[in-house]
């Protein structure tokens, strides 16, 4: 197939390319590099535009013949988007609408969407499946879940047909050593454990030691990036082979939560006991 990723040199992005492309399939990387790095488009052909430039877009459809959509590019920041909605109602939903309408001007009928628990807002019981209310409590939540319920009505009214995976949290890095996470600045739990048992970071900051755990630390659920980009492939091709149509929507987790106590451990025990490899594609 030929498939156009975008937002293709961010975390998942990068190694959802990668996984498509060593499946054969032919892809088209769309970022405009405000978050992403040139470095993991190793494995697509890489365009650098903006989903605000309508003219660009169109013309990108124009030159190729796309089978699907894969949509990876948004701001992501929770604190961020609290501090400056409009960056993240105009990128995450109004390019998002964008780049939509140019679908399906092109009839293209296959549409997977990054989308996130963000939707869920303050959890009313665990595990959360995909009955739980969606009541999100910041911005970023919300214009994800705006887009949501535009992509039912996309599916009601135009005919496209589409996948949104709520992702947890995302985590780990590409086996073969060449893809990783990399945000500056760095939020995420993970990677700031593995600064601060490197020696890059002086400490990490545990926000919190009273919750009603066995360690006092906040529980969360991690799933690993690569079965992330599993669930992607699959849900394209679910879409493609007719087995869904529609509007979809699934959450993507592991079902087992750990503390943040215990990541620490197991990212420091980790760190002591496997060299880090070198890596082709990782930003420099």
């Amino acid at each position: 197939m030929d498939i156009l990723i975008v937002g293709g040199c961010g975390y998942v992005g990068s190694h959802m390319t990668k996984q498509l492309s060593q499946a054969g399939h032919d892809v088209v990387i769309l970022d405009n590099l405000s978050t992403g790095f040139r470095e993991p488009a190793c494995y697509g052909e890489l365009v650098v535009g903006d989903l605000a430039d309508s003219i660009f877009l169109e013309r990108l459809f124009q030159e190729n013949s796309f089978d699907a959509v894969m949509h990876f590019a948004a701001n992501s920041l929770v604190g961020e988007s609290i501090i400056d909605p409009a960056k993240y109602y105009k990128n995450n939903v109004s390019n998002t609408l964008s780049l939509l309408n140019v679908i399906l001007k092109f009839n293209v009928k296959h549409f997977v969407f990054s989308s996130t628990a963000a939707t869920f807002g303050e959890p009313e019981y665990t595990p959360i499946d995909e009955c739980h209310p969606q009541k999100p409590i910041n911005p970023y939540g919300a214009t994800k879940l705006m887009v949501e319920r535009a992509l039912q009505d996309y599916a009601s009214a135009y005919g496209v047909n589409s996948v949104s995976l709520r992702y947890f949290n995302a985590c780990g890095a590409d086996p073969d050593g060449e893809l990783g996470e990399y945000h500056d600045p760095e939020t995420h739990l993970i990677p700031l454990i593995l600064q601060a048992a490197s020696g890059r970071r002086e400490n990490v900051t545990v926000f919190g030691r009273e919750y009603p755990t066995t360690d006092g630390t906040c529980i969360r659920d991690y799933i690993h990036v690569e079965d992330l980009c599993a669930a992607h492939a699959l849900a394209l091709e679910s879409l493609v082979i007719g087995k869904i149509t529609g509007a979809n929507f699934y959450n993507l987790g592991n079902g087992n939560g750990f503390s943040v106590q215990e990541v620490i451990a197991a990212a420091t025990l980790c760190l002591k006991n496997r060299p880090v490899n070198s890596a082709r594609c990782r930003p420099a």
